[in-house]
């Protein structure tokens, strides 16, 4: 940006947030214009957004902030602004606090290969979460109404599972579930700056009967790649298409990948073909991106993963269950799982029980109990709510509201909740426990009765009442405090990340 245009991009900018009478104060950190404005409703967003040298805007409510993203020049910027507003609207006590809160973060940037490992790990963390927390509650409802199906189908026998009411009933229960892409698309486009309705409609892509018919199809004869079934062709090239369906990592990456493409657009295309060729370009190159690189890694992965639990599994079963309870639940979050659930189909189809499954089941159990102790401990109304709801989902064998409310946003209480698993399963497998179905945590308690094992629902019951009662001590008194809210909503609220990467 040449230094003879910070005049008229200045007035710009002051004609974008509603004119010069509409500006109360304006600050700067270091990277962006902070207005604080009379009336936020007569800024236009686009009209700013689309000016050269700017990089975005957004109004940020927790902080009753316009933000204005310009980079490196915002001092020079921000100088000019003042100069047409005059010095009324200058705050410098608050301009030299944001300037410090978002230079400190800048400053405890990692220095070697393993603090950038961890910084990115958080980041990611920080971002699944974020991307989580608007459906947190749809997720937890659907998960205890999952769990009273099963009470009432397969526990008590009110309900027959071939009835149209089950049917009914359970796509109430799986929806938001198997439409977690778009869910979060939305949700994560919305927080990483781009556009929402492209990045649910990729989302949907994912999840479109056609391309579950490709998951879902015979894999006889088909190309492999180490064992994956290339089970689809791309303009010739041979890709895997994994299942989509409860996955949020893929959405996630092209909520990522999206506003890049879609910026880059913008600049390149006339004014007059933008609303129409920038959404479809995007559409199509990220979609793209998903299909051909993240469905064949996640698979290639998650299919590594899954022999290495196999060999546990068969060589020891108790330190199997150290391991998978330690760890499965990161699995999880990365939607790294899905080549280990075959596996257990595979068992149960050919013998009728599954070994690993039992041991993934003190997993689950953790987590809600995690959460629960959260619900115990702390004094803030609104996280007693959500970890209480994150709990019963939790033992009726849906662990996302838990994971991605509580256990995850505040890191501690999902490590100690996963040590509670790791002594459970620990346990479990050293008592040779089986399982015979699917359904677990505390309300999948019916498949553990054995026929030929009459002790194999009491190891069941004295696994998960250790796996229950360590994990909630550990996040009780070593995984949780209340001051762990405060400080991450102090993060969120200054939003002191978005404010250094701009």
């Amino acid at each position: 940006m040449a230094k003879q245009d910070y005049k008229k991009l200045a007035s710009d900018i002051i004609d974008g947030v509603g004119g010069a009478s509409n500006v109360d104060k304006v600050i700067h950190c270091i990277t962006r214009l902070r207005f604080y404005l009379k009336d936020e409703k007569k800024a236009d967003t686009a009209k700013v957004s689309n000016l050269p040298g700017i990089a975005g805007a957004v109004y940020n409510a927790a902080l009753g902030q316009y933000q204005v993203v310009i980079g490196p020049a915002v001092t020079d910027v921000y100088d000019e602004v003042v100069a047409q507003l005059g010095d009324s609207v200058v705050d410098q006590a608050a301009t030299d606090q944001a300037v410090a809160d978002t230079q400190a973060v800048v400053e405890k940037r990692p220095t070697n290969l393993w603090g950038w490992v961890v910084y990115a790990f958080q980041l990611l963390v920080g971002t699944i979460t974020g991307s989580m927390i608007p459906i947190i509650g749809l997720l937890a409802a659907s998960g205890i109404l999952k769990g009273f199906l099963t009470l009432f189908t397969f526990n008590l026998g009110w309900i027959d599972v071939k009835s149209t009411t089950y049917i009914i009933i359970n796509a109430m229960g799986d929806s938001t579930f198997y439409f977690l892409p778009i869910l979060v698309g939305y949700t994560a486009a919305k927080q990483l700056k781009s556009d929402p309705i492209v990045v649910a409609a990729i989302g949907g892509v994912l999840v479109h009967p056609t391309i579950a018919a490709l998951w879902e199809a015979p894999v006889k004869g088909m190309t492999t790649l180490f064992g994956i079934p290339l089970n689809a062709s791309f303009f010739g090239i041979p890709v895997h298409i994994p299942q989509y369906s409860f996955s949020i990592f893929p959405i996630i990456f092209a909520a990522w990948l999206a506003r890049p493409v879609g910026n880059w657009l913008k600049k390149v295309l006339p004014l007059s073909l933008r609303s129409i060729f920038q959404p479809l370009f995007t559409l199509f190159i990220v979609t793209s991106a998903v299909l051909v690189l993240m469905g064949p890694a996640i698979s290639l992965i998650s299919s590594g993963l899954a022999a290495i639990i196999n060999f546990l599994v068969t060589s020891n079963e108790a330190i199997a269950g150290l391991v998978i309870g330690a760890f499965y639940q990161c699995l999880v979050i990365f939607g790294l799982h899905w080549m280990v659930i075959p596996l257990i189909s595979n068992d149960i189809a050919l013998t009728g029980h599954s070994v690993l499954n039992g041991l993934v089941n003190f997993t689950m159990i953790a987590q809600g109990a995690g959460a629960l102790a959260v619900w115990a401990k702390t004094k803030k109304t609104d996280i007693k709510s959500l970890s209480l709801a994150g709990a019963l989902s939790g033992f009726a064998g849906v662990t996302e509201p838990a994971m991605y409310g509580i256990n995850l946003k505040y890191g501690r209480v999902f490590w100690m909740a996963s040590i509670g698993s790791a002594v459970g399963a620990f346990i479990a497998g050293l008592m040779k426990i089986n399982m015979f179905g699917f359904t677990g945590s505390w309300i999948g308690f019916p498949s553990f009765f054995s026929k030929t094992n009459p002790n194999n629902i009491w190891i069941f019951v004295i696994a998960s009442t250790i796996t229950t009662i360590v994990s909630f001590v550990c996040v009780y008194f070593w995984g949780f405090k209340d001051s762990d809210v405060d400080q991450v909503r102090n993060v969120e609220k200054k939003n002191v990340f978005k404010d250094a990467v701009s």
